[in-house]
């Protein structure tokens, strides 16, 4: 990577980045963790709630200059609305991805985990991951799995949004698949953070869980009742 403006990340409240710690590891975007990895500047306009139509006609505007790495991961809201239309999302993510490419050396898309929500929006995600998937193949972007993404200590109870921990494992994915394409990345994400494996720490990770789960299914019940 040869250019100096850095990571741009582009996306919903996943690369926006805030959350709950986890087994020591503080609330950092993903994309943080990974523009520390490659040492290079990071600039995140990601926003919470954002899905693709929201990139488009409020993120991608925002962008200045040329970077060295565009990444994006959106498709999470998109896919648990009601009235998903898979044809829109993919329309809609082929323009933020042309758009994003004339802004970056590099793009990195992420798939839509598959375990997705409570209740769950299966069979959408795999629907979501097979467009980013075919919409990377197709622009050279490098595509990071994380199909398989879900439970503690990765997620948090609502299925949705990632611990710090979770955080930090998408960022790891994302370096092993741009090295994968020949990438050279400075460092490993997961050596720039003490992870704390104790019983202790443990301990207190899953009391905490389960005060968030708790919350969750509240969550879940007024849904229910409301027809949500």
């Amino acid at each position: 990577m040869t250019a100096t403006c850095g990571v741009v990340a582009l996306g919903d409240s996943i690369t926006n980045g805030r959350g709950e710690p986890a087994l020591g590891v503080h609330p950092q975007s993903w994309a943080q963790w990974l523009a520390e990895a490659l040492e290079l500047p990071f600039r995140k306009l990601a926003s919470d709630g954002a899905s693709a139509p929201d990139v488009l006609a409020e993120q991608l505007p925002r962008l200045r200059g040329r970077a060295d790495l565009g990444c994006l991961f959106v498709g999470v809201n998109d896919c648990r609305r009601l009235d998903w239309d898979a044809t829109a999302y993919e329309r809609q993510l082929r323009a933020i991805v042309a758009a994003l490419g004339e802004h970056a050396e590099r793009l990195l898309l992420c798939t839509v985990p598959h375990d997705l929500g409570r209740p769950r929006a299966a069979p959408k995600p795999a629907q979501a991951g097979a467009i980013v998937r075919a919409v990377g193949a197709d622009s050279g972007a490098v595509v990071v799995d994380l199909d398989d993404l879900a439970g503690p200590p990765l997620v948090l109870p609502d299925a949705v949004h990632p611990t710090a921990l979770g955080q930090l494992e998408i960022a790891a994915r994302a370096v092993g698949a741009l090295r994968a394409a020949g990438v050279t990345v400075a460092r490993d994400p997961r050596s720039l953070v003490e992870v704390h494996r104790s019983a202790r720490a443990r301990t207190r990770f899953a009391s905490r869980y389960t005060v968030q789960l708790a919350k969750d299914l509240r969550r879940r019940g007024v849904e229910r009742v409301r027809g949500v």
